[in-house]
């Protein structure tokens, strides 16, 4: 069973949604009594870095998303979820993140692009991996992006203006998404499907 965390951040049903149609067991909720019964979690989020982690430590999900990942249990971070899993975020000031992940969030600069990046782009693979294939593009909407990261745990890349854009991470039994998988068509339900059945 996956279990999809409420926390108020983002459009849960989209990422259920797509669970369901590639056959993945998941349930909705901010009940910590159902999410510890699953064997995956997804944190997914739409909005500030600030706010999400308030909020989460407000419902007492902070405390439990740590102690399931230290019990080994598989957790993915889409889109402000991912960026949820490195060391801080400088959006509207220095905020503390999980720190799962070595890295900062940092804001997107660059004045060849537009700011925030809104569409699809291609994903490139960082290291050998049988995840994506070649040619796979992938739907993004930030303007925050991860920087100083470990480069073992970047799997995946997308290149805005000439910014390398951290599009997909893995660390052990964690994993993140800068994009949208649940509306990257399918190529991303390819990657929200290798966690749910292999990851």
């Amino acid at each position: 069973m996956i279990g999809i965390i409420d926390y108020g951040m983002s459009n849960l049903y989209s990422v259920k949604n797509a669970c369901d149609y590639l056959g993945l067991d998941c349930v909705v909720s901010k009940d910590v009594s159902i999410l510890s019964k699953c064997d995956k979690l997804i944190l997914p989020g739409v909005g500030a870095f600030q706010d999400c982690m308030h909020t989460l430590h407000s419902m007492g999900l902070y405390d439990f998303i740590v102690q399931q990942v230290n019990k080994d249990v598989a957790l993915l971070g889409i889109c402000l979820g991912m960026q949820a899993l490195f060391e801080t975020s400088e959006e509207n000031g220095l905020c503390d993140g999980f720190g799962f992940l070595k890295g900062h969030v940092c804001h997107m600069e660059d004045s060849s692009v537009k700011i925030p990046q809104i569409g699809w782009n291609v994903l490139e693979s960082n290291h050998p991996q049988a995840i994506f294939k070649e040619n796979t593009y992938v739907y993004y909407v930030h303007s925050y992006y991860s920087k100083d990261m470990d480069d073992q745990d970047l799997i995946g890349y997308s290149m805005y203006g000439s910014m390398k854009i951290p599009g997909l991470v893995m660390h052990d039994h964690i994993m993140g998404c800068q994009f949208h998988p649940e509306k990257s068509g399918e190529d991303g339900l390819k990657i929200l499907e290798y966690f749910g059945k292999e990851f």
